[in-house]
């Protein structure tokens, strides 16, 4: 009885008051929405009550194949999952690293409002995304840390808040995994990865992280939250700086993958 009136109720808010697609801006119907996507579309429930369909229908999540060492999805859609090329011919210092989808369309759209025009409502549904996509790959028991990559500090003043933390700040002690955002801490300035080339990309970062308390690191099982893998550059730097502390292991988590 009780799951009817709930139904009922958001039947009739849903009428009176349609919402607002955090990305697009439109109003929709959620009900619809649902109704629209297949039954087999991950992480509907997730986000019906923030992104309307076509914005929903845009959002590319990972399914493999893809590289076992650093998630990048295959363009053949046939095998099993292997170690791509690029990770056979550099170090990587991190385990593995996973993310949610790629990044481009609505996930990139949504990425780029909560980062560069502060709008915070989206980091309910970005992290409820990051919060999947760590149940997919990983048990609570088998990580110790969940560590977010960390800003430096004239830019977190500029923009606020770390994006990264917020992926993880609303789960973590939920799910009863401790949550560090100050061990790991970039110590000197760096240019805006953006524009650079993968080489440009590893020169820029190198040395730019530093740890405070490096015995918290030593024989922990570390996941490294970020909102976009790249290149990778910025997350292996920190695996390095957290695997020369003695780490046993550092995994990368991150919202969105670019292909």
């Amino acid at each position: 009885m009780s799951s009817l009136l709930q139904r009922i109720s958001r039947a009739f808010l849903h009428t009176v008051f349609p919402p607002k697609c955090l990305i697009c801006g439109d109003y929709y119907d959620s009900r619809q929405t649902h109704a629209g996507l297949d039954a087999s579309y991950p992480f509907s429930d997730l986000t019906e009550l923030y992104f309307c369909e076509p914005c929903r229908k845009d959002l590319t999540p990972i399914v493999p194949p893809f590289c076992s060492r650093c998630g990048l999805p295959f363009v053949s859609r046939e095998g099993d999952n292997h170690t791509c090329s690029e990770c056979l011919l550099e170090k990587k210092y991190f385990r593995r690293a996973r993310a949610f989808g790629v990044y481009d369309g609505s996930l990139m759209e949504s990425i780029h409002m909560l980062k560069y025009r502060k709008k915070s409502s989206l980091a309910r549904p970005l992290s409820a995304l990051a919060r999947e996509t760590f149940f997919q790959f990983w048990d609570v028991g088998g990580i110790d840390l969940l560590i977010s990559v960390p800003l430096h500090v004239k830019r977190l003043r500029v923009r606020g808040f770390n994006q990264a933390y917020l992926l993880i700040r609303s789960w973590a002690k939920k799910d009863g995994i401790t949550l560090d955002g100050l061990t790991l801490c970039r110590s000197r300035w760096t240019e805006p990865q953006t524009t650079l080339s993968r080489p440009e990309r590893r020169k820029n970062i190198k040395d730019a992280f530093s740890l405070r308390h490096s015995e918290k690191i030593r024989g922990r099982k570390i996941l490294l939250v970020d909102d976009v893998y790249t290149t990778g550059a910025t997350v292996n730097e920190c695996a390095r700086v957290l695997m020369k502390a003695g780490a046993e292991f550092v995994d990368v988590l991150t919202l969105a993958r670019a292909v």
